[in-house]
């Protein structure tokens, strides 16, 4: 069985499960830690409350911090808003050009209260989810980003096949008040559902969890499912004190991932979704760290037509249950059905084996959560028409036709491991900590260096990746510039089982004691960033650079 290295075992057992209780008793009461009542210092450069000077715990100790509002504290029920969209500047055909200015706005989330975010675009009205990029494959896009927050940023183009250095990476940030311009063409069959957040190392956790995320989607010219309305779901995470401040981490966020106590759709709690007609849906998980077993109940099925790199060659129908991990994104089609219905769009229950301060012990699982009330009513608009959904929706080629071209294939392992520092952990003000003490997170036995290249790859050189979970809980892979196929996925003292389909992905979860094939190719030369996209994890280190050369 696996389990986490702890690296402090004469650490009374006593002294441990005291404090296992400890926080287990606060993340369940939702108590905080850190300065989430200093929400006023958020628009001043220089003054983030979790990165300004003294991270340590004195800096946090000064401040009372109140508990978390109650899950009922954001309003619910209005429709299900649209997205902003991002403006084409642009006069010229090919061209998509804009500005993206990431900046402290002030909102009214909760009743009487106002909260500082960090959001992009003209954020004053509308969802507080950043502007929808539209674009079209074959478009050339140039954006400039204009930096207005206290710290340093970049914008990563998750999924999107761009240069090296036009993605965002952590080794090139965008200091505050600063801007740089973003340049890159869509290649021909790049058409798919992405996204864009920041990535600056030890700060991409903070930036997305204030609000810094948007959705692009890339258009094909030949979209089989063109004819069907379209509707976008974007789901965030939002952590709110009791005084509508963001909260800062505290300790059991930074060990599994920040989870806030709302999941916002279009930056709204549980909008209402009315569906006349069979829909096309969209579906980001822009979360740091939940996991959203998608459903609409166990007797309302829907057909995947997508995943993160577009459309699946063939549908997958009848299904009940979709997992989206942190950063995965899909396609489906809901059908309207033949009579008026409702159903409760739901984070179905999962257990992703979250940490305790106990050796082999685990939280629960997250129970069900309500998303969104879907009510079908079909018929109710004069726009209503019968569409079919291919049975073919486009090729997709394998990368490797056959085991024995896996086997030739250059081969490549990524390697998940955790280590904790009991001791560290333990430490007066430890849990007041900006950056939690004794907490690794790691590739392949290390912690992320910018100046370290882990591995490297040839430009055009299909490979085959390995990607091992030697930890406790899942993890979600990542991989930049490029998107791969799975293979297979074998858990420990089991045989190999195939894929059951084929899709283009650049993430993908992979469960404790689980390896995970995966067949990719890189078609640029320079370094790109491979992690988990727990954001809280790879701020911690589980991050790795390849060189592709």
């Amino acid at each position: 069985m696996i389990r986490r290295e702890f690296l402090a075992r004469t650490l009374s057992v006593a002294v441990a499960s005291l404090f296992a209780r400890e926080v287990f008793a606060q993340h369940s009461m939702h108590g905080m830690q850190g300065m989430s009542g200093m929400n006023d210092m958020d628009d001043m450069p220089g003054m983030s409350p979790s990165h300004g000077a003294g991270h340590g715990a004195d800096t946090h100790a000064a401040h009372a911090a109140p508990g978390l509002a109650p899950d009922t504290a954001l309003p619910a029920g209005a429709p299900l808003a649209a997205l902003r969209k991002l403006a084409n500047e642009s006069s010229e055909a090919g061209v998509f050009r804009a500005t993206l200015v990431a900046q402290p706005v002030r909102r009214q989330l909760m009743p009487g209260h106002s909260t500082s975010l960090w959001l992009y675009g003209d954020a004053a009205q509308g969802p507080i989810v950043g502007p929808l990029i539209d674009v079209r494959e074959g478009d050339t896009v140039v954006i400039r980003f204009v930096n207005r927050l206290p710290q340093p940023s970049t914008i990563h183009w998750h999924g999107l096949p761009v240069p090296p250095d036009q993605d965002g990476n952590p080794m090139q940030p965008v200091a505050p008040g600063e801007s740089r311009v973003y340049r890159f063409t869509l290649p021909l069959g790049s058409a798919g559902t992405y996204w864009y957040h920041p990535h600056p190392h030890m700060m991409s956790s903070e930036q997305v969890f204030r609000g810094l995320a948007g959705p692009i989607i890339v258009r094909a010219a030949g979209d089989p499912l063109a004819a069907f309305p379209e509707r976008h779901l974007f789901f965030s995470d939002l952590k709110l004190a009791s005084d509508a401040s963001i909260a800062p981490n505290d300790m059991m966020d930074w060990m599994n991932g920040r989870e806030g106590q709302f999941v916002l759709v279009n930056g709204a709690r549980r909008p209402r979704i009315d569906v006349a007609q069979d829909e096309r849906w969209r579906l980001w998980n822009g979360c740091n760290a939940r996991y959203l077993g998608v459903s609409l109940g166990g007797k309302q099925t829907f057909a995947q037509i997508g995943t993160d790199g577009g459309l699946l060659d063939k549908p997958r129908d009848g299904l009940t249950e979709l997992l989206l991990a942190p950063g995965e994104r899909a396609e489906i089609i809901v059908r309207a059905g033949a009579q008026p219905s409702t159903a409760i769009l739901t984070a179905a229950a999962y257990d992703r084996r979250k940490m305790t301060m106990t050796e082999g012990k685990s939280l629960p699982g997250d129970p069900a959560k309500p998303l969104a009330d879907v009510h079908f009513m079909p018929g109710a608009t004069a726009s209503q028409a019968a569409r079919v959904m291919p049975s073919t929706l486009r090729p997709i080629a394998p990368l490797l036709p056959d085991n024995d071209s896996a086997d030739k294939a250059p081969q490549k392992s990524v390697v998940f491991t955790e280590a904790m520092d009991m001791t560290a952990m333990h430490r007066p003000g430890a849990m007041m900590s900006a950056l939690p003490p004794g907490m690794q997170f790691l590739i392949n036995g290390a912690s992320f260096d910018p100046k370290r290249i882990a591995l490297t790859s040839r430009r055009g050189e299909v490979e085959v990746w390995s990607i091992e979970n030697r930890t406790d809980m899942d993890h979600p892979f990542h991989l930049h510039g490029t998107q791969f196929q799975v293979m297979s996925r074998q858990q420990q003292g089991s045989s190999r089982t195939a894929e059951p389909y084929l899709a283009w992905r650049d993430t993908v979860n992979v469960q404790p004691g689980e390896t995970v094939r995966i067949a990719t190719v890189q078609h640029d030369a320079g370094e790109r960033m491979f992690h988990c996209h727990i954001l809280e994890h790879e701020d911690l280190g589980m991050m790795a650079t390849l060189k592709v050369v």
